[in-house]
């Protein structure tokens, strides 16, 4: 009945049903031409004739024939609603499968995001990977997108291998006890020979999901918020601030999976049928074999293979299993140990299909460990970069550089570079010996043309970039502060971007009220924003609701909060105005913070001591402002 019931399609039954009726028109239209003869059969008892017309009795007939072929009506309703009765459970142990599958992706992806944000985000390892090391380009991509492939790939090849080796145990017990050891031998051989040879072929794809998995997080590299501004984030220290800020968002992410697990289970399920064509559609790719015919195919073989094996045992009549078997208890046999073959060959073609997903696994993991390693390397201060060739045209003499080979001494209210070479970290020298003194009170005007290598000096100074050499005597990291150009917004609230890095409760710790924000505000003139928004704790896209002038202005607020030592300000008023700019930088003189600024505009002058001039030639000069001083720089 099983095998019939695979033919009968609403197509194949409208045909049938047409044959009937063709084949009862004729047999009518044969009836009436012959005056009403009929068919007749002979009993072999008596001789009578008996009618035998394709009509109702004829029906009744085969429908009582087909009923002694389905056997019992009876048996088949009652194991049909078994079945429906069944199907709830059936489904919700599947579901809370599935459930517990996505749980472990979402756990693994969880663990591992945060570990390895712990050591993204230690000290300046995000600054150094982007402009000190050229290993890794796009480590946003690998932090997202490559860690949620490798857990979804892991977990799924724990599922995809372990119910598969199960069904192999169990089948090969049962083969065994039924047709002996040797046919289950035979096909798992053939079937593991081939998934070998398949495993040969497919070693190139692990280096092609390395490649498709670089390049498009080159793609992605450039909507990263954290490398596009990770300059800005080093020189506030900001590192601690932007790892809650991602651990507090890839939290609500996780909570946010989590409510959408069931439904995504659904979903699942939906697609379930799709899956299972391509599946097998490729199972059918998978095992083509060179040397077959185009119109046969390795997993034909393996059916002709088991077939094969199956029948042996039945067509050995001393086999001592069958000597006393009827007939029916024979294809009863057969046909089980069959099926049990063929999902024994199933098995095994799924761990096939697993052998490729753990290669493309491969090609994830490679990637995940190199950014481990990279970042362990960074955090214990080493890093790799192409150097640049140090022979110049000019002279035979050579400088050694050798990153962090000179010493920085930390102490108070003085920086002092002693023949210290300014260099970028691949080596390209700007100043070959940079020798110069600052204390505390003495403001210093720093020009030269662009290239020259201010900004190097002042990452030299963050401790963003090697010392290549001499001696750096400067104060700790928190109390030397850098106002950029285009100051860094972060997210969060309008009293997030007076007090960032700090948060609201190390704002409190350090005891400093709103109403002394307010005042910060209100020496950059800028208190109309807080009366605009009405509440510190408003949220807004900050970038966007500050204009140029507000921003700059707002980073000087910032300034006045954190009291620094020594502040570098790389041009951080070009875009607020002449008497604005003025008080700023007069209430810096009487606050206390020592000024390093980058600017061409004579106005300032009034407001320094000294000047640092580079020509973008290698030399420099170090000279106090008097009123002998000419026009420098551009």
């Amino acid at each position: 009945m099983a095998a019939f019931s695979k033919y009968l399609t609403a197509k194949n039954s409208s045909i049938a049903g047409g044959i009937l009726l063709v084949l009862y028109l004729l047999k009518h239209r044969r009836r009436t031409r012959k005056g009403g003869s009929d068919l007749v059969l002979n009993t072999e008892k008596d001789g009578r004739k008996d009618r035998a017309a394709v009509d109702k009795v004829f029906f009744l007939r085969i429908i009582r024939i087909l009923a002694i072929i389905g056997r019992s009506t009876k048996d088949f309703k009652t194991y049909l609603f078994s079945f429906i009765k069944f199907m709830p459970l059936i489904a919700l142990v599947n579901n809370f499968l599935k459930l517990g599958l996505n749980e472990l992706k979402l756990r693994c992806r969880e663990r591992l995001t945060k570990k390895l944000y712990d050591e993204y985000l230690q000290g300046y390892t995000y600054y150094k990977m982007g402009n000190l090391d050229n290993r890794i380009a796009n480590a946003d991509q690998l932090l997202t997108q490559d860690v949620e492939k490798f857990c979804n790939s892991v977990v799924d090849l724990y599922s995809n291998l372990s119910k598969p080796l199960l069904d192999i145990g169990l089948y090969i017990f049962k083969l065994t006890s039924a047709i002996g050891a040797q046919g289950p031998a035979i096909m798992m051989a053939y079937l593991l020979i081939s998934g070998l040879f398949l495993t040969r072929l497919r070693r190139p794809i692990g280096k092609m999901t390395v490649t498709e998995q670089r390049y498009e997080g080159e793609y992605r590299y450039v909507n990263s918020r954290l490398i596009t501004n990770s300059e800005e984030i080093a020189f506030y220290n900001g590192n601690m601030r932007e790892k809650q800020t991602i651990h507090r968002l890839h939290s609500c992410f996780v909570i946010l999976v989590m409510g959408n697990s069931v439904l995504t289970i659904y979903i699942n399920n939906i697609l379930y049928q799709q899956k299972a064509y391509v599946i097998f559609s490729e199972l059918f790719i998978l095992f083509s074999v060179p040397y077959v015919s185009s119109c046969c195919s390795a997993a034909d073989l393996a059916t002709v293979v088991g077939y094969l094996v199956v029948s042996r045992p039945f067509l050995n009549l001393s086999h001592p299993r069958h000597l006393h078997s009827t007939h029916s208890e024979l294809l009863e046999d057969y046909y089980q140990s069959g099926r049990m073959l063929l999902r024994m060959s199933q098995a095994l073609g799924r761990i096939v299909l697993a052998g490729r997903e753990m290669t493309r696994l491969s090609g994830f993991t490679a990637r995940i460990t190199e950014l481990m390693k990279v970042l362990k390397e960074l955090n214990a201060g080493k890093y790799e970069r192409t150097m640049v060739s140090q022979q110049e045209k000019d002279t035979a003499e050579k400088l050694t550089l050798v990153p962090g080979s000179g010493q920085i001494i930390n102490r108070d209210n003085i920086i002092k570079f002693e023949h210290t070479p300014l260099a970028t970290p691949n080596g390209d020298i700007l100043i070959r010996d940079l020798t110069f003194e600052v204390k505390s009170g003495t403001n210093v005007l720093v020009c030269g043309p662009n290239g020259c290598g201010k900004s190097s000096l002042f990452r030299v100074l963050g401790e963003l970039w090697p010392l290549f050499g001499g001696h750096l005597t400067k104060p700790e990291r928190g109390k030397l502060f850098y106002v950029p150009q285009r100051p860094y917004m972060t997210l969060g609230s309008l009293r997030d971007q007076v007090i960032y890095p700090d948060t609201y409760e190390e704002q409190r710790r350090k005891g400093i009220s709103d109403q002394v924000l307010k005042e910060y505000l209100d020496n950059v003139q800028l208190g109309h924003i807080l009366d605009r928004e009405g509440s510190w704790d408003s949220v807004q896209d900050w970038m966007d609701v500050l204009s140029g002038g507000e921003k700059q202005r707002m980073a000087m607020a910032r300034l006045f909060y954190h009291k620094p030592q020594f502040a570098i300000l790389d041009e951080c008023t070009s875009a607020v105005s002449v008497d604005v700019e003025d008080y700023i930088y007069s209430h810096c003189r009487t606050v206390g913070i020592t000024l390093f600024t980058v600017s061409h505009r004579k106005s300032l002058w009034k407001h320094h001591e000294y000047y640092l001039h580079m020509d973008g030639r290698g030399n420099y000069e170090f000279k106090p402002i008097t009123e002998e001083t000419v026009e420098f720089g551009s």
